[in-house]
Parts: structure tokens; sequence; C-alpha cells
């Protein structure tokens, strides 16, 4: 098989998205305090704020198999173009967003665009390579997702450094805009792969006109500009029928009207700007009502651990409610996936053992990750940084550099191994970074010993990416390759929160266990003045608590190295001399 350039620039245009839309996950946690502020809510208040983090989060997991069985059904490039669309307004109700319920709508829209892309990128890679090659590109695309979450905190300081939190948002709207335009471009007709790009002809204008008209004035809704408003005439548009009712207002229902009769454009147009009709025929054939019934299960499951207090429990007091809400929609999935002509996941879709394997491989890479994740820069502002965020994210970033290098490397090491001999090689490399991590002391950073485990734990973890992808793939039909991918990525969703609410539990209690056997304030100071001694102690007992979780991560990888060793055997991912692999990837 041999991969035009065409193909190959397709494939990096589409890594690079995925690479940006990976930075929003995380430039959100700069800008957080910010958009707290314009809805209206204090620091004092940031469980109040959490769903505009599991807002992202919900429409990142949720409907992912869905847009994965569409990429299998539809095409990677109109999947991966669509994607961007919808990641690109996301951005903009984002960007104008004016309170809480608007910001996490903006974000659940950014979450479905952005999560869409990474089952159609890791399905393109495997229209284009044979499963012997693509251990490299996979590790590319791998290395590219997680230089997001290097490049993410780092864009988003330069951002606010010069701008207020909306910038981030415009300048999400207008990348977006650009590499879907690319994309699409670059596609063509037909696509590098066969797949078509959508109804060809004469450009929708009146299509085009319509759309745009309906932002221009959905955003007079969102924005309200001050001198319209003062004006004794056209005040009186945005003065609503209800109290409260924004949207009730003239100017309101106009927007509402005008995004109506756009749908309605797009859906009797011979050729319309959207393909209304054709996106409608790929959800019923994809399966709708098993998506919903598997998004409802997956909702429940993030809902019961996304809103818990980690201080005081491991999931919310709301779980049984999300949890048996979640059991209900599995019953109803099973039952549908049984009965249904066309399932979301064909039957025996994932009967090999390395196909589902890769996915329990892929939750317990998760738990352990987000320890990574959160608990290295805590330890940082607990230890050496109090007082700084931006060099407490920058010891985090010791660890994110190595992770795309161990990707690119784990994809060439699948032309020397077993995916399951590569996974286990790269979670040792991981579990032994946290072990070294679980030893470090009040000063530790300060030490340029520190980068060492840093850097072992994420090329370990960098190693680990692409031969899981790579076994699935490998496991199951082309025919389903979209929503394998889309499953391996909810898995590792699923591990990170079910990971940091148990982790941060567990530390928590050794935490508190540390601070109850401090003597009290009075015995440890005397009377008045301040106590060094105290504080010291305190930090001691915080540092106990990242100890803990740094464990329990290290176990989470050794867990996760000895499943791959045995669930991921038989996967059929390599075959080729490294150089012809490297080639195939990079040439």
């Amino acid at each position: 098989m041999t991969v035009t350039r065409g193909a190959r620039t397709l494939l990096a245009l589409a890594a690079v998205a995925v690479a940006f839309a990976a930075a929003d996950t995380y430039v959100v946690v700069l800008a957080l305090p910010d958009m707290m502020a314009s809805a209206g809510i204090s620091v004092e208040e940031l469980q109040r704020a959490a769903p505009i983090v599991s807002g992202f989060l919900l429409g990142y997991v949720a409907v992912l198999p869905l847009i994965g069985r569409i990429a299998d059904l539809r095409g990677r490039v109109p999947v991966l173009v669509a994607s961007l669309v919808v990641f690109a307004l996301g951005s903009l109700v984002t960007a104008l967003a004016y309170d809480l319920p608007s910001m996490v709508v903006g974000r659940f829209l950014q979450g479905v665009g952005g999560g869409g892309l990474v089952p159609a990128t890791l399905a393109l890679v495997a229209d284009l390579y044979p499963p012997r090659r693509r251990g490299v590109p996979l590790g590319v695309v791998s290395a590219v997702q997680e230089l997001g979450a290097v490049l993410g905190p780092l864009v988003g300081a330069l951002v606010l450094a010069v701008a207020d939190w909306r910038a981030i948002f415009a300048l999400n709207l207008l990348v977006g805009l650009v590499l879907a335009v690319a994309i699409r471009a670059l596609a063509g007709r037909g696509g590098p792969t066969g797949t078509p790009a959508g109804p060809a002809g004469r450009f929708d204008v009146l299509g085009l006109l319509a759309a745009l008209t309906t932002l221009a004035v959905a955003a007079l809704v969102f924005l309200r500009p001050a001198p319209l408003l003062r004006d004794l005439f056209w005040g009186q548009f945005w003065i609503p029928f209800v109290p409260d009712g924004r949207w009730l207002s003239p100017v309101g229902v106009a927007a509402v009207v005008l995004a109506l009769l756009t749908l309605l454009r797009w859906s009797l147009a011979r050729r319309p700007l959207v393909d209304v009709r054709g996106w409608g025929r790929s959800m019923r054939e994809a399966d709708l009502v098993g998506s919903l019934l598997l998004a409802a299960v997956l909702a429940g499951v993030i809902l019961a651990f996304a809103t818990a207090d980690p201080e005081v429990q491991v999931v919310s007091d709301r779980a049984p409610f999300y949890v048996g809400g979640s059991l209900v929609a599995l019953v109803a999935l099973v039952v549908h996936l049984r009965r249904a002509d066309s399932p979301l996941l064909p039957r025996a879709a994932l009967r090999a053992r390395p196909a589902w394997g890769a996915m329990v491989v892929s939750f317990l890479v998760g738990a352990a990750l987000i320890a990574a994740l959160i608990d290295i820069p805590l330890f940082a502002r607990t230890t050496v940084y109090p007082d700084s965020q931006l060099m407490a994210a920058l010891v985090l970033v010791r660890f994110l550099v190595a992770l795309p290098v161990g990707a690119v490397l784990g994809g060439w090491l699948l032309r020397l191994a077993p995916a399951g001999v590569v996974t286990a090689g790269g979670m040792l490399l991981a579990a032994t970074g946290f072990a070294w991590m679980s030893t470090w002391g009040l000063d530790s950073l300060e030490q340029a010993t520190a980068t060492v485990p840093l850097l072992i734990g994420g090329l370990g973890f960098g190693l680990a990416l692409a031969p899981v992808s790579a076994a699935v793939l490998a496991a199951t039909d082309p025919a389903v390759h979209g929503v394998a991918s889309a499953l391996v990525v909810v898995a590792r969703m699923i591990g990170m929160l079910v990971g940091i609410s148990a982790l941060t539990t567990i530390g928590l209690r050794r935490f508190y266990a540390e601070r109850e056997a401090i003597p009290p304030l009075a015995e440890v100071c005397g009377a008045g003045g301040s106590c060094p001694a105290y504080v010291e102690a305190l930090k001691e007992a915080g540092i106990a608590q990242e100890q803990t979780v740094f464990l329990g991560a290290a176990v989470c990888a050794l867990l996760a190295g000895l499943l791959a060793l045995v669930l991921l055997r038989g996967a059929a991912t390599r075959d080729v001399l490294p150089g012809d692999a490297l080639r195939a990837g990079t040439g």
C-alpha cells in the first residue's frame, strides 16, 4: 500500500486539529478563575464552576462512540470537518457566554467537536496504513495529542498575559475554522481515502447567508450592546416577554426563528451548505438510539465522579441516583444491541481478546496518568512553589515533554516487539517514576535529580499509547475502527475520572491521619507569634498525601502493564523492519 503525499498531509492536518483540541482541555484550567468571575461565581464557590469542566468532559466522552460509528459509515474526512465546525461553534458560544449555563453549553459543544476528532484520526491511520505499518503514525497522532497538554497551559498563559479569557476561545474559533477549510479543500470531492466529503455542485450561497445572519442575530442576544440597549427605539427589541428571559425577547425569538429557517433551508435544498438529511441518515444508520443509551450510561458514571468533593468522598452524594440511572440505561442498551438490525456496536465486534483488553488497559492507564497531571503541580505548590501556579505547571511540563517522545518511540518499537510487551515496558517505567516520586521530600524539586523520575514517567506513559491503539485496530474489522477507537478513548477518560476520585480520597485519608498526629498549635509554638515548625508539620502532612497518591498510581501502572501482557497478546501489530516503519510514518 502506497501512501500519497496528499494523504500524509491530510493526516498531518488531522493530527494538528487533535493537538489543538487537546490543548483546549488544559487551557481552561488557567482561565477558570476569570470565567467564574464573568459568570458571577466567587473563588470560594469553586464547586459551582464544576460544570464548566464536566460539561466539556461529558460532551467529549458521551457522544464519542456515536461519532466514531458515523466515521465508519460516512467517512473520516466529513467527520473531521464536522467535528472542527462544532468545536468552532462551541468556542464561539463560550467566548460570548454571559452566564454559567451558556458557558456550559459552549464547553459541551467544544467537547463534542474535540472528541470527534480522535476516533476519526485514528481510523484514518488504519485506512492509510496496513496493520504492520501503523505503529509510527499512531505514535505520532498520540504524541501530538499529548503535546496539546504541554501547549495548552503555555498558550493560555500567553493569551491571558495580553487579553482576557474570551480571547482564548476566539483563537479556538479561528483555528478551528481554518483547519476545517484546509482539510475540506485538501480532501476534494473524493478525498485520499476514497470517502465522499459531502454533496458536490453549486455552492449554497443562500444557506451560508442564512447561517451568518442567524449567528449575527444570536450574537446580539449574547452581547446586548449597551448603545442599542439605551436607545429608546432599538432597546425595545431586547425587552424580554417574561422576567429573566433573554431569549424570550424580540431579538431572541428572531434568532431562534432564523435558526429554524436555516435548518429548513439545509434540509430542503438540493445541494445544501450542510447536508442535514445525509447526516440524519448517518445518525440513524449509526444507531442513534443505542448511542443515546450508551451516552446515558457514561453520563451517569461521569456525573457520579465529576461532581464529588474529593476532600470527603469518592463519589458525589447523588451517586446512587446517577449510577442507578446508568444501570437502567445499561440494561436497556444490552437489550437494544441484541435486537437492533444495525447496532452501534456490531455483534462480536470486540470479541477478540486484544480488542476488549485494550479498553481494560486504557482504563488503568488513564487512572494512573491523571495522578501525574493533577498531583505533580500540587506537590510543587505544597513544597517549593507555594505562590506560583506557573512554576508549578512548569514542573509538570518536564513530565509532559517526555510523553510525545515516548509515543513516537512506542510506535516504532511495535516493529520489534508485540503490543503487550511494549505497553508493559512503558507501564513499568511509569510505575518506576511514580515510586521514585513517592520518596520526594520537602526540598526534592530543588534538586536536579527530580527531573529524572518525571522524564521516566512521561516516557513510560508515552510508550503505552500507540500499542494500545494499534492492538484494538489490529483486532477489529475495518468497518468498526471508528467506534472501536472511540471506546478506547472513552475507557481512558473514565479511568481518569475514577482514578482521580479514588486516589485523591486515599491520599486525603493519609493527610488527615498525619495531621491528627501533629500536636496542637499551642503545644508546638506556645502563645502568640508565628510558628514555622507548625507550618512545616502541615507541609509534611501534605507531602505524605501526595506520596500516597503517587504510590497508588504506581500500583495502577503496574496492573496495566501486567494485564497488557495477557490481554494484548496475539494482536498482529508488527512484521516489518524498523527502518521501513519509520519511513512509512515520516517519509
